[in-house]
């Protein structure tokens, strides 16, 4: 059986909970470009390239994980183009993987200031003040993101995190459902576009994993409710006995695999 990770995209970059760019297509890294990411810092940006010329080169530059090579790039196309939301929030997330925390707020803030439309943005504000576990603020501007475009699986997925960081449980996992309506991978995957918020404690990241395994469960998703669970398993949650008498499990306790994995239930005094 093919192994499934169930791991959201919250955290530390680690980190809980999506970070949003705008997605793109992989551009082609130019020989010089290339060159410069294997052998240290790049020359100064060339001073006769354009704005998005400058904004392809940083965006290789941040797929390819030199971050700080990216901002030197970034930096420069606002120079070109300063009142750019694009621009700031795709700087936004660099430092942000640099953690950068006090810089890529800055950038998102001006990346709505000029586009205060900017459900990405929003998103990734959120995703700030959930790494400083300000959990109620990240609510409120996951909340926003979603009044701007309630379509967003991964805002939704990031706004059933920080529910599930203040143990409104039920409140997450009405956003997880939602979220997988939309995508029904998304709690399996990193976005396209960002990175994933992820859950911060190794005891929360196991309660996580068993919260996944019962919404996969009351979904008829066999195969991952029992991959959440063995995840759950593995990192020490200390309930999972409760698998036995959850009414959510009742469709997979007859599986044999979950027989494999959990051994036969004790019988009931």
């Amino acid at each position: 059986m093919r192994r499934i990770t169930c791991l959201v995209f919250i955290c530390v970059l680690m980190m809980v909970l999506a970070v949003s760019a705008q997605a793109l297509p992989a551009p082609t890294t130019a020989p010089d470009l290339a060159a410069a990411i294997q052998q240290g810092p790049p020359e100064p940006p060339p001073a006769e390239d354009t704005a998005a010329q400058l904004e392809e080169k940083a965006d290789v530059l941040r797929a390819r994980k030199a971050y700080e090579q990216a901002l030197i790039y970034y930096a420069a196309a606002l120079r070109k183009n300063p009142n750019n939301a694009v621009l700031y929030n795709k700087r936004g997330i660099a430092e942000l993987q640099l953690n950068n925390l006090a810089a890529a707020q800055k950038d998102f803030q001006r990346a709505v200031k000029q586009s205060p439309h900017y459900a990405e943005a929003y998103n990734n504000l959120g995703v700030i003040s959930y790494m400083q576990r300000n959990y109620k603020k990240a609510i409120r501007q996951y909340e926003k993101a979603l009044r701007l475009r309630e379509d967003s699986a991964s805002v939704h997925s990031n706004l059933g995190t920080a529910w599930f960081a203040r143990r409104q449980i039920d409140k997450a996992m009405g956003e997880y459902a939602r979220a997988l309506e939309l995508d029904p991978d998304i709690l399996l995957h990193s976005s396209g576009s960002g990175v994933a918020a992820r859950i911060l404690s190794p005891e929360d990241r196991a309660y996580y994993s068993y919260v996944l395994a019962k919404m996969y469960a009351k979904r008829g998703d066999v195969e991952r409710c029992l991959e959440c669970l063995r995840k759950a398993k593995d990192e020490g949650y200390s309930h999972i006995k409760d698998v036995n008498k959850d009414p959510e499990f009742a469709i997979v306790r007859t599986d044999p695999r979950f027989v494999e994995l959990m051994g036969k239930p004790a019988p009931e005094e």
